[in-house]
């Protein structure tokens, strides 16, 4: 088949880009780098400070300084605050490096901190993808509209011409790579990139009907392209042709998954060869199998649960047959989008902590108005709608990867009224613990089934302590409220949630999971799950 060349353009390459198609973000883009870098420097000396990393021997904290030991005696040394989850780093953040001999340096460019440090794996690649991220973390904030002065200042929440989804300018709080576009040059990013706020046509391509693959409602053999995938695959398939009709899209916060224009009620996960943060965005066969069965069995299971929790249904999916198989790389699954009553807003949980027109949180606008400038009981009102679905999943043995794209949040007035759910990829469903409730699951396919409560925790608790976590750091730093007065109103939520006995002592446990990505992208296999473990935000507060 066709094969997609990696494009990794780093700052300097980027740069020379703008110079040459977008000369009026030039200048910008330089006055945001050194910025760009300490931000993504932050989420590298964070996952240093956390995670499972091998050649990472030890770690001392004193005096505000953390160090950082390497099994090859080297010493790595920076501000703790730095690598608190969430921090904002100033441009100017360091992270020192001494060698045994006495020798050092400092550094402010995370990909040279990862060349400088030597860690076994797959050091040097993803020092790459950690320098793409810091361009197109750069390119994304020289290109971000200025803020409207009163925007959102006591005049409620204001969605900008693009859409919530195009707000989320700095993409993974955590991910080093949050801004990686490994495939993409800096021309592509600018025109399908969801910060950039494109419209974007999808190529409605006619498959031979016996090179067809749909599961669901069932699709036409017609299958919608994005623009990029069809400029490197379509073209080496002679069986494809190109109807010559276009799709108008708006791309979400993922990229690759697009709402379609004029039609609320209709999104497209298309397949993009394209690495962001940790994975390569297609459509895998296990993706085209499971949507329209898995989605439509999970609403009916939160239905049943009368949490308030809305499942996505995602009614059909299709893919082109090559020898046989659907091919993950042109692929396509529908979801629908159920409509909001009037006065209401829905997005996704990482749109409240990203900057909205006004320049202050997104999250800062919805407390002004439904809750009187109080972050605490706005917060405690976010727990009671974020909560009570997830939680009754769980006890099922359905665990869902509950992070901050994932999670919709319905609000009225500002305040959070209703939960919706998307997205089944990176669920994990037990079939003994639905059997218990006497209960099966539709089949299950790719690594979707799951029989460890261990595993169900981990994948519930490490994504919803992002995203909930982001919540508190940026509604602490906003409006000057302790982190633990918040976690405290969370607690007080959840000790009202009904849950299993062993999940609730892991939502008030001493510890709680995080995604090890920076694990993940230095290991051999970068597609193994690994999990670091952060002291739990809720600990000691189960019984007050």
């Amino acid at each position: 088949m066709p094969s997609v060349a990696v494009v990794l353009p780093g700052p300097v390459e980027v740069g020379d880009d703008l110079a040459r198609c977008r000369p009026e973000l030039s200048a910008g883009y330089a006055a945001e780098l050194p910025a760009a870098r300490a931000a993504v420097l932050a989420r590298l000396w964070g996952a240093l400070s956390r995670e499972p990393i091998a050649g990472v021997a030890g770690r001392e904290e004193r005096g505000g300084r953390l160090t950082v030991v390497l099994s090859d005696g080297r010493r790595l040394s920076g501000p703790v605050s730095a690598a608190a989850p969430f921090a904002v780093a100033a441009a100017g953040l360091v992270v020192r490096v001494r060698h045994p001999d006495g020798s050092g340096g400092a550094y402010a460019d995370p990909a040279e901190l990862l060349a400088g440090c030597g860690l076994p794996g797959r050091g040097g690649g993803f020092a790459a993808e950690v320098a793409n991220s810091v361009a197109n973390l750069a390119l994304a904030r020289a290109a971000r509209p200025a803020p409207v002065a009163g925007g959102g200042a006591g005049g409620g929440l204001v969605e900008p011409p693009a859409g919530w989804e195009s707000m989320v300018v700095d993409g993974h709080p955590l991910h080093p790579g949050c801004r990686t576009r490994a495939g993409m040059s800096t021309g592509q990013v600018l025109a399908y990139a969801p910060e950039h706020r494109p419209r974007v046509a999808l190529r409605l391509v006619a498959v031979p009907a016996g090179r067809w693959f749909s599961t669901g409602a069932g699709l036409a053999p017609v299958l919608p392209v994005h623009p990029w995938q069809y400029e490197r695959l379509v073209e080496g398939l002679g069986w494809l042709r190109d109807t010559g009709r276009r799709l108008p899209v708006r791309p979400l916060m993922s990229l690759r998954t697009v709402s379609v224009v004029g039609e609320p009620g209709r999104q497209l996960k298309t397949a993009v060869d394209v690495q962001m943060t940790s994975a390569v965005r297609t459509v895998s066969e296990a993706a085209v199998r499971n949507g329209p069965p898995v989605t439509a069995f999970l609403a009916g299971l939160a239905a049943r649960a009368g949490s308030g929790l809305t499942v996505l249904v995602e009614p059909a999916a299709g893919a082109v047959l090559v020898d046989g198989r659907p091919w993950r790389s042109l692929a396509v699954v529908q979801r629908r989008v159920p409509p909001v009553g009037a006065g209401e807003v829905v997005l996704p949980l990482a749109v409240l902590a990203a900057a909205g027109v006004d320049g202050r949180p997104v999250s800062a606008a919805a407390v002004d108005v439904g809750c009187a400038g109080d972050p605490v009981r706005w917060l405690a009102a976010l727990a009671r709608v974020v909560l009570p679905g997830p939680l009754a999943l769980l006890r099922w043995g359905v665990a869902l990867e509950a992070h901050g794209q994932n999670l919709l949040v319905v609000l009225r007035a500002g305040r959070p009224v209703r939960l919706w759910y998307r997205d089944v990829g990176g669920i994990r469903v037990s079939p003994a613990g639905l059997a218990r409730y006497g209960l099966a699951p539709p089949p299950l396919h790719g690594d979707l089934a799951a029989d460890d409560p261990q595993v169900l925790r981990d994948t519930l608790l490490g994504a919803l302590g992002v995203a909930l976590g982001e919540q508190v750091a940026v509604l602490s730093r906003t409006f000057g409220v302790a982190p633990g007065s918040l976690w405290r109103a969370v607690a007080e939520v959840a000790r009202g949630v009904p849950a299993a006995a062993g999940d609730r002592a892991a939502l008030f446990g001493a510890t709680w999971p995080v995604k090890a990505t920076t694990a993940m992208r230095l290991a051999t296999d970068p597609l193994d799950v690994r999990w670091a473990r952060v002291p739990g935000p809720l600990a000691g507060l189960a019984g007050r």
